[in-house]
């Protein structure tokens, strides 16, 4: 016996009229919530830095994992003299994002540069160190004993050399007067050296930074401790608080260290953009940063130092909006 199906009222099947359409969007809705973001597509440019450097490194890795992640996305790497640099490419439109180290990012704003108000953080990395290196016969035991030496100190458009300019003044040292300076980057500073064309230089990059293990493969070095300066560093005022006094580990560079660790000064840095950028791009973007720490670490030690608990602290810029709904996605 076959049952028949009760016939429904007008105004019943008007709510269920209704009511279906909605509930499909619930759905929908709620499987996009799932996935986080829909997936965007298009060219993006991430400038990163010199090719030995830790910033080109880690951009070659992301780059990998985000044609995973966001298959659609074409993901262009761009090279630079460094933060200064990465951030006028970011706002010139060159590129979409970058990396910068905090103090250069507070610098840019407090020039009042182009575009400075536009900068946007979607996450925290990784600390460069900072990093005087010497010829393992070397008497220097001090940044304070440069005077009147060849010094790389990284180029003109480098965060090096903002933080330089700041040690060797914490120094006593006048960067013009005092030493004379060799405006280049990582990628030829450990050569010229060798050759005996440098007798010191600044660098400051992730930990290790494969140029430095490079040199020390093939001639005796020495890291030179920096921790005399942090008292008179951070006497400087305002330009100096995203600097920190911190420890090389012992393992950073074994066959240099011989065991010890040495006393230093580090700083964060961060992953930027500008508030044009679109906000599932960015949510994208943050999202592989965060899922990629511990492959990209495994090749890039640095990167082991992301954390999705200090991801978030992106002093001295506010977070972008993409990468804020990314980290409410994923609050606990």
């Amino acid at each position: 016996m076959v049952t028949a199906l009760p016939q429904l009222s007008g105004r019943r099947a008007l709510q269920v009229a209704v009511a279906a359409p909605v509930a499909l969007a619930l759905v929908v809705w709620g499987l996009l919530s799932v996935r986080g973001e829909p997936s965007p597509s298009g060219r993006v440019t991430l400038a990163t830095g010199v090719p030995s450097g830790v910033y080109a490194r880690y951009g070659e890795l992301l780059k990998q994992d985000l044609a995973q992640d966001m298959p659609d996305v074409d993901l262009r790497l761009a090279r630079s003299e460094g933060s200064i640099d990465n951030l006028r490419q970011l706002v010139s439109g060159r590129a979409e994002f970058t990396i910068a180290t905090a103090d250069a990012v507070a610098t840019y704003r407090a020039r009042r540069e182009r575009g400075a108000d536009r900068l946007r953080a979607c996450a925290r990395l990784y600390d460069d160190y900072m990093q005087l290196v010497v010829p393992k016969k070397s008497g220097i035991r001090s940044a304070r004993q440069l005077r009147r030496l060849r010094v790389g100190v990284g180029s003109d458009r480098s965060g090096v050399q903002l933080i330089t300019k700041r040690l060797l003044k914490a120094a006593g040292l006048d960067f013009d007067k005092d030493i004379e300076p060799v405006r280049v980057g990582i990628d030829r500073m450990p050569a010229m050296l060798e050759r005996g064309k440098l007798d010191a230089f600044f660098w400051s990059g992730g930990l290790p930074t494969t140029a430095v293990q490079h040199l020390a493969r093939q001639f005796p070095i020495r890291l030179v401790q920096l921790g005399d300066l942090s008292e008179a560093l951070h006497a400087q005022g305002e330009p100096t608080r995203h600097y920190r006094a911190a420890v090389m580990p012992a393992d950073a560079y074994p066959t240099v260290q011989n065991g010890q660790a040495v006393k230093t000064i580090a700083v964060a840095n961060l992953l930027v953009t500008t508030d044009r950028e679109d906000a599932a791009m960015t949510f994208g973007m943050t999202r592989t940063v965060i899922n990629s720490r511990d492959w990209i670490g495994r090749q890039v030690h640095a990167a082991q130092r992301v954390d999705l608990r200090t991801a978030v602290f992106t002093d001295p810029l506010a977070l972008h909006r993409g990468a804020r709904r990314y980290y409410l996605s994923v609050k606990p």
